[in-house]
Order: structure tokens, then sequence, then C-alpha cells
């Protein structure tokens, strides 16, 4: 039973990592409809960016995590502004073969600049924040990654309820041509969307590297995972994106702790195939009715 209540607090806090990793994912999605498979490139450039800060630079690690988000931030306006905005209008095939052009790139941008190599960040997590009761141990990594991953995702619900520009966002997720018509900013709000994706990409990469160690391949592939887990609770949905994130981490987790280590890494995919089979639009997606 120890075991077992190991095993559920690591799979939460790896299944909230997976759910904000997945809000961009649907952001951008909801936003333009575009699949964005640069994202796992995006986790492994935020936490490049942050090891340099913290443990190469030696930065304060508070500053180096301030830095690292608004540099993400800023590198997701980037994006939109000098690859993606030229492409409004065109297909839709083009604008995903150039998110998978984007991750090329990046991977190879990482690749030459620090090799395939694996990092590891200096110590800093206090060892305060690990949890010892009886023969179970959860390490101050996994304790940390569910306190900021329920911080972060209260404040994003803030923001998407309460702020003006997360009206906008939804508004134009729900209806782009009648929020344009309202007077909505539609470019800037898809600027928007892919700045906060960069962001929480950063936040993700940050703790996975905190986790297993940074190394470009590895963080890259772990970003494929969010597929299945806006499949599992549905591309439109950001309550399925938590809900999906939420149970793909306890899978994982239960699997390597009882079943595998090796099938770990591929039940997430079995998932993915099963709930397309099922469920294609997922636990909470739209169904889409189209009369002829």
């Amino acid at each position: 039973m120890e075991f077992f209540f190991q095993l559920l607090i690591q799979g939460l806090s790896v299944g909230f990592l997976y759910a904000i990793a997945a809000l961009g994912f649907v952001m951008i999605f909801k936003s333009s409809s575009v699949l964005n498979f640069a994202h796992g490139d995006l986790l492994a450039i935020g936490a490049f960016f942050f090891l340099v800060l913290s443990s190469w630079w030696n930065l304060p690690i508070p500053i180096a995590f301030l830095i690292t988000l608004v540099g993400s931030f800023t590198l997701g306006f980037i994006i939109e502004r000098l690859f993606l905005r030229p492409l409004i209008g065109e297909s839709l095939i083009l604008v995903i073969m150039l998110t998978v052009g984007l991750a090329s790139m990046f991977k190879g941008l990482m690749l030459f600049i620090f090799g395939g190599n694996l990092f590891a960040y200096r110590e800093f997590l206090p060892t305060t924040l690990s949890i010892q009761w009886g023969n179970i141990n959860i390490p101050p990594v996994y304790v940390a990654s569910f306190i900021i991953s329920i911080i972060f995702l209260l404040l994003f619900g803030l923001f998407f309820k309460y702020s003006s520009q997360g009206i906008y966002m939804r508004s134009v997720a729900d209806n782009q041509t009648a929020a344009l018509s309202l007077g909505v900013h539609v470019r800037r709000v898809f600027a928007l969307s892919w700045a906060i994706a960069a962001l929480v990409c950063a936040m993700s990469g940050i703790i996975l590297g905190i986790i297993s160690g940074v190394n470009v391949h590895s963080i890259s592939i772990i970003g494929l995972k969010v597929f299945p887990v806006v499949i599992l609770g549905g591309l439109e949905s950001i309550g399925g994106a938590i809900i999906g994130g939420l149970i793909i981490g306890l899978l994982e987790t239960f699997t390597g702790g009882y079943v595998s280590t090796s099938l770990r890494e591929v039940v997430p995919y079995i998932a993915l195939v099963f709930i397309l089979l099922v469920k294609p639009y997922g636990l909470f997606g739209l169904v889409e009715i189209e009369r002829v």
C-alpha cells in the first residue's frame, strides 16, 4: 500500500506536468487550428536556457527562472511573427509542415551548441520539500512539480476567466469571425497564444530537466507525449488537457512500478490508439457533425 501511494503522488506530479505542457498545445490549436510539432523542442529550449543561466553562469535560481520564462515568452512572439504570420490564409498543411521544419531546425541548433550529452542542474531544491512517511519517500522534485503545477493552473484559470486578454483568447477560440467583427485583434491573440505556449513549455522543460537531466533527444521526445494527452482529453478542451495529463501520468507511473519500465514509455501511445478507436474526439472534445 505504501508503494501504491508513492506511485500515486509521483504519477500526479508527472501528470500535472504533462497537463501544463498540453495547455500550450491546446491554446495554439484552439486559436489557430495548428498542430504544433515543435512543441517538444520548445520544452528542450527552455530546459537548456535555464541550464546555462543557473548552472553555467551561476545566476541565482529565482533570477534564472524568471529570465528563462521571459525569454521563452519572447521567443514565442518571435516564432509567431517571423514564421507563422506570413502564412496566415495559406493552406493549413503548409503551417503544420512549417512547425515540423521548426522542430528539426531547433533540434539541430541545440545539438550543434550542446551536443547529445546529458547535463544536470546544480542542486537547489531544499530537502525539506521531500515527503517521508514510513517507507514512502517522495523526492523534492516531485513535490515541487506538484506545487508549481497547481499554482500555475490556478493562475492560468484566473487569467482566462477574468483578464481581458484571456476573454479575447476564448472568443477567438470559439469563433474567429465573430471575434474579429467585435474588434478583437485576432493576430495579437495568435501571437499571445504562441508566447504563452512557449512559456509553459519552458516551465515543463525545467522540471523535466530536474527529474531526469537535460538532453536534447530525451526532452524533445517527451514533448511527443503531449499528443496522447490532448487526444485523450480532446483537442479543443483545456480542462480535458488537465484530465488527460493526469491520466497519462498515472498510467505511466503505475505501469513502470507494477509491470515494466520499458512498457512505461509505450503505454501513452497505447492509450492514444485506444481512444482514437473508441472516442476519436477525446473525452471532452467537440464532436463535429457534417450535414450533406
